[in-house]
């Protein structure tokens, strides 16, 4: 173990550019596009991060190590995530920070009840929104009178196309599969936030008809429609040569996005 003076520890100490420097994460998301804008966010803070892609494998991971911060997919392909929050924030030995997210931003109450210490909505596309949420959440250490400040300036984040499309192949092969019920309220939830970080409204729009439809009078019939237009809709993404969305010239920015620089593409995280 080096001291606190060693060149390797103070390689690990936050930065004004890397204000996570030397903590830990694991993510449990089953989407791969979403879980590599988080692997570029934390890149960028300098934070080390493992990825569970269900409730089963989260627990493996946290069999043999625990995680400074814990961020849970609260739509899962074996359950919620609320309840992963629920056993982990009344263990004594705890990750020190838990977080939600989804990317519906309806679910975040649920998930603070169950114990999560902070929500992130989907899309988290933001270096400094990401930062600061964590930030504020973490313990201060010693010294320490208010939480380390993020970085100044917000940064422009670009996840690796070919993530997107393993989410939506993966969707197409549910799609495909004559789903029932509980398959059809996975894909439902797996594709409204697969489309909205990757600011697909049409595509989001669907997967919410599809998720409507679970519950509505109309019978097979209207099922099968909202379940066909999802599929077509996927299809036609993976279909396509050029961009899988290319939102209008003339939308916005979301607001908390100042797209000061972009962050290339890395490999995908495995």
């Amino acid at each position: 173990m080096p001291d606190a003076t060693s060149p390797f520890a103070l390689s690990l100490l936050p930065t004004p550019s890397k204000p996570l420097m030397g903590l830990t994460m694991l993510v449990v998301e089953d989407s791969r596009y979403a879980c590599e804008a988080l692997r570029l966010l934390c890149l960028y803070s300098g934070a080390r991060l493992r990825r569970a892609d269900c409730l089963a494998s989260a627990h493996r991971h946290l069999g043999v190590y625990r995680p400074d911060v814990l961020i849970v997919d609260l739509g899962l392909p074996d359950g919620p995530g609320e309840g992963l929050i629920h056993d982990l924030a009344r263990r004594p030995q705890r990750p020190s920070v838990l977080v939600a997210t989804s990317g519906d931003p309806l679910l975040g109450p649920a998930a603070m009840a169950a114990g999560a210490d902070g929500f992130l909505e989907k899309p988290i596309d933001s270096l400094r929104h990401f930062q600061c949420t964590i930030l504020s959440l973490l313990p201060l250490g010693p010294g320490e009178s208010s939480p380390r400040p993020a970085c100044q300036t917000d940064t422009a984040l670009t996840p690796d196309p070919i993530a997107l499309r393993d989410d939506l192949a993966h969707a197409a092969v549910i799609l495909s599969d004559h789903p029932d019920a509980h398959a059809r309220n996975y894909v439902s939830q797996f594709l409204a936030g697969v489309a909205r970080s990757a600011h697909d409204p049409q595509l989001a729009d669907a997967a919410s008809g599809l998720a409507q439809r679970r519950s509505d009078a109309e019978g097979e019939t209207g099922k099968d429609a909202a379940l066909g237009r999802v599929a077509r809709l996927v299809q036609a993404r993976l279909e396509a040569t050029g961009p899988l969305w290319t939102p209008p010239k003339t939308a916005a920015p979301p607001p908390h996005l100042v797209p000061t620089a972009a962050i290339p593409a890395r490999s995908l995280l495995r």
